[in-house]
């Protein structure tokens, strides 16, 4: 039987799942193990109907990961390096297929693919110390786990370009100026997103959901095949009991006691 610790690994906060990779002698690195708990963790964790918002983390205190396992990589042959390509955008769907949003909580490096898993999350918190940046170039590769693509949607051609040709290394503030990065904070980012579930928890939860959905499902539609869906993703809304709740909440002057029905 198997002593060693896990690389990934889930913590139940309330309404809130903390979803941690835990390798910190290697920062964090991503290689197959760590991406197949984390996608397998996403699955099964989070269908329970009381959970509202999840975080992702990394231990350590030094990245939130610093990229994919090089050492892993070395000796691949390019079929391999499709399918652990392969195996990284998978995860960047999982993430996004998840039923409740999706916090990154980033403190110290987040390179490479793990650049690209923050940033396939509906909102990454920078800490102070948190760096960016996708450096594959300096080792004769391209962004592999949707790096090239995301980013240019994320941030614009001009910066993403910047990123994936120089491979330099940003700090938060310029995350957040770019658009990389939601917001920066001073201190640690897992407080920061934790606190930030912890908002999204109270709100209504069909209401949550279904703005993700507008905001995913219509990103590239034209304006007004967007605006459509929103309105009727909108009427939806009215026929929940969390908007009756909300509503009469609100004219009541107390606090909503959401269902998520």
């Amino acid at each position: 039987m198997s002593t060693s610790e896990p690389v990934v690994f889930w913590e139940d906060r309330d309404a809130i799942g903390l979803l941690t990779l835990h390798r910190p002698k290697a920062l964090n690195a991503l290689n197959a193990e760590v991406m197949a708990g984390v996608a397998e963790l996403l699955r099964t964790r989070t269908s329970r109907p009381d959970l509202r918002a999840v975080v992702i983390t990394g231990s350590g205190g030094k990245a939130f990961a610093a990229g994919a396992d090089i050492a892993a990589m070395q000796e691949f042959t390019p079929a391999q390096a499709e399918a652990f390509a392969r195996l990284g955008q998978d995860l960047a769907m999982a993430v996004q297929a998840c039923p409740v949003p999706v916090i990154a909580a980033v403190d110290g490096f987040a390179l490479g693919g793990g650049c690209e898993l923050a940033m396939c999350c509906d909102i990454l918190i920078a800490g102070e110390k948190a760096k960016f940046g996708q450096p594959e170039v300096n080792l004769g590769v391209i962004p592999g786990f949707g790096g090239t693509q995301r980013l240019v949607r994320r941030v614009g051609m001009a910066a993403a370009m910047d990123l994936c040709l120089t491979g330099r290394i940003i700090g938060a503030q310029e995350a957040v100026a770019i658009g990389l990065a939601s917001r920066a904070v001073e201190g640690s980012a897992l407080d920061a997103a934790l606190e930030t579930a912890a908002t999204i928890a109270a709100k209504g939860p069909v209401a949550v959901r279904l703005a993700r959905r507008a905001l995913y499902e219509n990103a590239d539609a034209d304006l007004l095949t967007g605006l459509a869906a929103e309105r009727s993703l909108f009427a939806l809304c009215f026929a929940t009991a969390d908007q009756k709740e909300g509503m009469a909440a609100f004219l009541e002057r107390r606090d909503p006691v959401y269902t998520g029905r």
